[in-house]
Order: structure tokens, then sequence, then C-alpha cells
């Protein structure tokens, strides 16, 4: 399933991208231009060498790059394309911006990790990661904050009191020998050109990027010298890529590029045109993150963090096949051993460690009282009867950030207890009247504008009940490793 051909613009001969060999002798290594001509360059479609791209990535790191600079080029990247030999060369560069991680050798093949495109509910990461450590992994897991109308595991995460996301290289050592697992945000020596990207590309319209979603993505996890990844391509409405073809498109390079940066890379496409769980929202993610290490939680949520796990248990030698290692994931969630690690991983980043073991022992009514809540409630019902045909994940999440749940620019503060639940399923018959959803918001009511998006939301259609389907859809696994 590798890539075959380039990004627009088109350049031939990508033979040769990761080995000896393709397009002939390297180009002589010229004098490091100025950013305003390597920003004219990619505007007028032509390539960057690698040297450029070095040079673009060291000034945006030692802040002589102004971000209108950045912006242009971000701008100029997003409409005229990299080839895959841009692409490999700008993850690079962003991975040498900061400091590499290094692990016991004795470690090599049990570091795995796992990295989401981003979409609505989407709390898989706090239930993998520790699912994983029980299940004899090693996680260092370098997360994100909210990019778009898309939450942030790292936000997420925070709205659990005193979790800290910056540890030091040092401190994620003492974690992966402790507990198994990490999840941490770009501090200044991991990746720090990717976190002001990361930030830039959220307010200038360039999110929808493959060459910088791949080099974004594929950076932070070098530094982390892993044995396997797995990257869930999430399409749909309200995804990065409505399209399953574009996902695929990105699906295959991010497999294809860390293949030639010597990382097992699958990628997993998943379908995101409504919410994954039932909660949308930190505090309230966190909340169903905690039924799905409970063994319970949305059938949807805890199918996708097995098929996920399973992968990466497959890619990494630990088990002879996918299946296995779903079986092997699912079994962590259901004996307790996966919510053992979180409360473990919970107590090690900050948490206090009552706190750690009130949340993950408490019922649910008990955690609630124990994380941020907003100050109101409001329901909707259902405007007719009918079948739930689907809940548009796009416009709740629209409107939710609206309400405080969502940043509209980079480093404005969320209201960690602004959400929603859903409480209806696909394929569930309703009634005239039926609650739907209940919105968590820290005003007085929702506007009418809001209102009648939300209820726009809810599709319903005449047909029988029926089992909505996993949101997994397919698995684009890297090439066989050669065995001479």
């Amino acid at each position: 399933m590798a890539a075959r051909g380039a990004w627009p613009p088109p350049t031939p001969a990508l033979g040769g991208l990761f080995g000896v060999g393709g397009r002939g002798p390297p180009d002589p290594a010229p004098e490091p231009k100025q950013l305003p001509e390597l920003i004219r360059r990619k505007r007028d479609g032509e390539r960057l060498s690698e040297e450029d791209i070095r040079h673009f990535v060291h000034a945006v790191v030692e802040g002589s790059a102004q971000d209108t600079q950045i912006g242009a080029m971000l701008m100029a990247i997003r409409l005229r394309g990299m080839d895959l030999e841009e692409t490999f060369a700008l993850t690079q560069a962003l991975a040498k911006s900061g400091q590499q991680l290094e692990w016991p050798e004795a470690w090599h093949q049990q570091l795995v990790d796992k990295h989401s495109t981003g979409g609505v509910g989407d709390k898989v990461s706090l239930v993998l990661a520790p699912a994983l450590a029980a299940c004899g992994c090693k996680v260092p897991m370098i997360s994100g904050r909210g990019l778009g109308h898309t939450g942030g595991t790292l936000d997420k995460l925070e709205s659990i009191p005193g979790f800290s996301v910056i540890q030091s290289p040092e401190k994620m050592q003492m974690l992966l020998e402790r507990v198994g697992c990490c999840i941490v945000g770009q501090s200044k020596e991991l990746v720090p050109a990717d976190g002001l990207l990361y930030a830039a590309r959220d307010v200038t319209a360039t999110v929808d990027s493959l060459p910088l979603i791949t080099a974004s993505i594929l950076s932070k996890k070098i530094v982390e010298g892993l044995s396997a990844l797995v990257v869930d391509v999430k399409y749909g409405g309200a995804a990065v890529f409505p399209d399953q073809e574009q996902a695929r498109e990105l699906a295959r390079a991010l497999v294809d590029v860390g293949a030639g940066l010597g990382m097992r890379v699958a990628a997993a496409l998943t379908a995101m045109d409504n919410p994954l769980g039932r909660s949308v929202g930190h505090a309230l993610e966190v909340e169903e993150a905690l039924l799905c290490l409970d063994g319970a939680g949305p059938r949807d949520l805890r199918d996708l963090v097995s098929q996920l796990g399973g992968a990466l248990l497959w890619l990494s030698g630990q088990v002879g096949t996918h299946a296995q290692g779903a079986v092997r994931v699912t079994t962590a969630l259901d004996d307790g051993s996966a919510r053992g690690r979180f409360e473990r991983m919970l107590a090690a980043q900050g948490v206090d460690p009552g706190l750690a073991r009130a949340l993950c022992s408490g019922t649910p009514a008990q955690r609630r009282q124990l994380l941020p809540r907003a100050r109101e409630q409001e329901e909707l019902c259902a405007l007719e009867d009918g079948t739930v045909e689907r809940i548009q994940a796009l416009p709740l999440a629209l409107v939710l950030r609206e309400l405080g749940a969502g940043r509209s620019r980079a480093g404005e503060t969320i209201r960690l207890g602004v959400g929603a639940e859903l409480l209806v399923d696909v394929g569930q018959r309703l009634r005239r009247g039926t609650p739907w959803l209940r919105v968590h918001l820290d005003r007085p009511a929702l506007s009418t504008p809001q209102r009648h998006a939300l209820q726009e939301a809810l599709v319903l259609s005449e047909r029988a009940p029926f089992e909505a389907p996993s949101p997994f859809t397919q698995l684009v696994l890297p090439p066989p490793v050669s065995q001479s």
C-alpha cells in the first residue's frame, strides 16, 4: 500500500527517496537563503532542498522567523504541497530541533505509541496508554492540545487536578520504569519546532496540509525511539479529511515516511461522522475513559481501543496476530490491570495519590464530584419520532467550542467542565419528546442559534432500529521486514 507519486506539485523519480540511487547526484549545498526567498520558491511551486528546510526550521526555533513569515510558509506548503523527499526532510528537521530520547536497549521491542489526527469525543489515548502498559509495553506518549474543533489529550488530562503534562526526559524514563506509560506535552527539550508550527497551523487555516500533518506526527514519534506506531487517521464530517480517499493518502504517506525513518508505522482508517463514545468535553471524556477502564463504557470506544492496541502488540512482535493483540488489550480493560496503570500514571504525574485512587475506584457519581463541572445543564428532546441515523459530530463540536470547550486561537483558556453527553445511540428508535442530548455549560442557557444547530445534528430516519457499525474501517500496514 505504498504511496506512489507525490502530493501536488508532482515530482518524478521518487524511487530513491529512502536509499541509494533515485534522482542522481544530490544538489550542491547552497548558501542558506533568506526566508523571503524560501517562501517565494515554495509559493511558486518549486522544491525546497534539505538545507532550505533545515534553515526554515532553525529560524522558527531561534526566533528570527517572524510570525507573518511562518504563516506565509505554512500557507505556501498547504497550497503547493511537498513531495515525499521534502516531507522526509521536514520531518527530520523538526525531530532534530530538540533533544532525542534514549532508552535502555532492553526496552527496544516494547516501545510503542499511538497518535490520532483528531476527532470529536476521542479519548482513546487515555485508555490505550495504560492498557498497553498493562500488556507489558513502554508507552512514551507525546500528545497535543486541541486543534481546530477537535479536543486535545493534554487538555483532557489537565481537567484532573494536579496532572502535569510537562515532564523532563529523565522523569519520562522514571515513569516508564515505574508505570509503563506516560502522556506528556512538547516541552522545550522535545521537538520545539513542531510545537511552534502546530500552534501556527491552528490559526492559519493550514491544519489539513498532508505534508505538515505527516511531519508533525512523525517528528514527535522519531524522538521517542519507538519499535512500532499506529496512527488513527480519521475521515468523515468531523475529521480533518472528510473524504476517505484523502485520509487513505495520508495513511499511506505516514506508513511510507515512517518506513524510511526506520519505524514500523501502521495507519488505521476510522470514521468520524458521529462523536466517539457518548461524551464530548474534557472532564466528561475523562469520566468516560474511566468507565472504559472499568471494563464498561461505550462499545465503539472499547472496540477502537482494542483494535489499535492489538495492532501495536502485533507490529512490535509481542503477539502472532492482530486479533490476538486485540484480545489481550480487551482483557487488560476487563480485569482492572489497565485501570491500575492509569491510577499509577496519575499519581506519578502530579495528581494527589488519594485523588487518583478515588477517581479510579469511585462510582461515576463520585468521580463527577472530583472533576471540574459546568454551572448549568440543559437537555434537548427529539422533535419527532424516528431512528437515530447519525449524530453529526461537527456541529456539536462547533457549538461546544462557542461555549468555551475549545479554542478559537492558540493559547486561549478553555472551560474544562463544558461539554455534552449523548443520551441515545446511533441505530436507536426515538419517540418525540425523548431527551437525546445533555449540554453542560457555564452560562444560563443555550442561545437560539446554538439550540437550532444542535437539533440539526440529530439525523433521524424511518428505517428499523439497527446496530451501529464500528468506526474502525481499515489497517494500512508497513512493508514486511526484510529477512536478508
